[in-house]
């Protein structure tokens, strides 16, 4: 039976109007800064019964055989704690813009991204999605995209991971945020076309050559964790423990039409395999044969992840023409949701500061979360639609 998992029990939101940000279209103008949100997930039809809180999410017998404390000739992934060839070690990974309008579709090379993050890229336009995809090991790359244009909330997060933004433009108003000094390095129009029969704005694309040309002297490629670490992982599979207990809810399908109604974006568990395949626009289908089933025309490969993240997150609207902004920055927690194995546990997160990292806690403990090794989905969820993503 479908339940929606995600109906919080939310005192009034004030939101503190952040640097360069123009009034909410979500929130009174004059008071932007987000309030702690006491929420609980609503009982599902049989309700879990009272526990005293774990200090850790209870792990069950590991799901597979450990992995070995060192391969020779590689390390592991700041990414995806997966091991990788030891020259990557001191590269930076790059942040590509890719475009999500059905027009744009199927993408490539895509499946080779570590961590994507999807959000809302405007106001206007039936609030259609933008990806901004992380790869660690980009001088390869044949086609990636196609690419477009960034907004300042990527240019926020961008940092967090030392990365290179690579984009087509965009807005006046990322003006501001590029003059931070932290902010990303990036480049902007450094794409190679490809004839697909579209219109010119869908033929960009990133590949690994134009990467190394564009970034030749004038770019440092070396990899800098002077912000830390973003996510700390376990070297040994885990769930969470038995549904019901501490928290822990079943999840093996995850809607988010009602926060991404033009996408229609949704992530099944693959039980098998072990992760939560994308998949958007469902029933959609147009003149280039995209029939809404997610894929990589590279390889024909889906797009899955170990990991999922759903992280509600207010926003502020910059000017009528539909540019906004996710107030990306906070100390009070927002709530959100952690999903691997096939089961999910509350979580909030805080950003205290520009120059600062998002971090992810368990609800219920209070402690940081642990992913499971592979790759991370993180959906940035406005707030105004929290209450109707559905987990099944």
């Amino acid at each position: 039976m479908k339940k929606k998992l995600f109906k919080w029990a939310a005192a009034a939101l004030s939101v503190a109007m952040l640097a360069g940000c123009g009034s909410s279209d979500e929130t009174p103008a004059q008071d932007l800064t987000p309030a702690v949100i006491e929420s609980q997930p609503i009982a599902t039809e049989e309700p879990a019964p009272a526990a005293e809180p774990a200090e850790e999410p209870v792990a069950e017998e590991p799901v597979a055989e450990e992995e070995p404390e060192f391969v020779e000739g590689c390390y592991r992934s700041e990414l995806t704690n997966e091991w990788i060839d030891e020259s990557l070690k001191d590269q930076r990974p790059i942040a590509v813009m890719v475009d999500n309008e059905i027009t744009a579709l199927p993408h490539f090379g895509v499946s080779q991204a570590d961590i994507v993050y999807e959000m809302v890229n405007s106001l206007a336009n039936d609030r259609v999605t933008r990806f901004m995809m992380l790869v660690k090991d980009w001088e390869n790359l044949e086609q990636f995209g196609s690419t477009r244009s960034t907004r300042p909330t990527n240019i926020i997060i961008a940092p967090e991971y030392n990365a290179i933004l690579c984009h087509d433009g965009g807005p006046y108003h990322n003006d501001a945020w590029f003059a931070r000094s932290w902010a990303p390095d990036h480049l902007s129009g450094i794409f190679k076309r490809f004839s697909n029969g579209k219109a010119t704005e869908f033929t960009e694309y990133i590949t690994g050559d134009k990467l190394t040309e564009s970034i030749g002297g004038k770019i440092s490629r070396t990899y800098d964790d002077v912000w830390g670490q973003k996510f700390q992982f376990s070297n040994k599979p885990f769930t969470f423990g038995t549904p019901g207990q501490n928290g822990v809810l079943s999840a093996t399908r995850v809607d988010l039409s009602a926060a991404f109604k033009h996408n229609r974006s949704t992530l099944t568990y693959d039980a098998e395999k072990g992760v939560y395949v994308y998949n958007e626009y469902a029933g959609s289908s147009n003149k280039f044969g995209f029939d809404g089933t997610y894929y990589d025309a590279l390889n024909n490969e889906s797009m899955t992840f170990t990991n999922v993240i759903l992280q509600c997150c207010s926003l502020s609207k910059l000017d009528d023409n539909g540019y906004m902004i996710y107030n990306a920055l906070t100390s009070n927690p927002y709530p959100g949701y952690y999903l691997t194995g096939g089961q999910a546990i509350p979580i909030t997160w805080t950003r205290p500061g520009e120059v600062a990292l998002t971090k992810y806690y368990n609800a219920g403990t209070g402690q940081e979360i642990t992913l499971n090794t592979g790759k991370t989905y993180i959906a940035i969820v406005p707030d105004t639609y929290w209450q109707d993503i559905i987990v099944e």
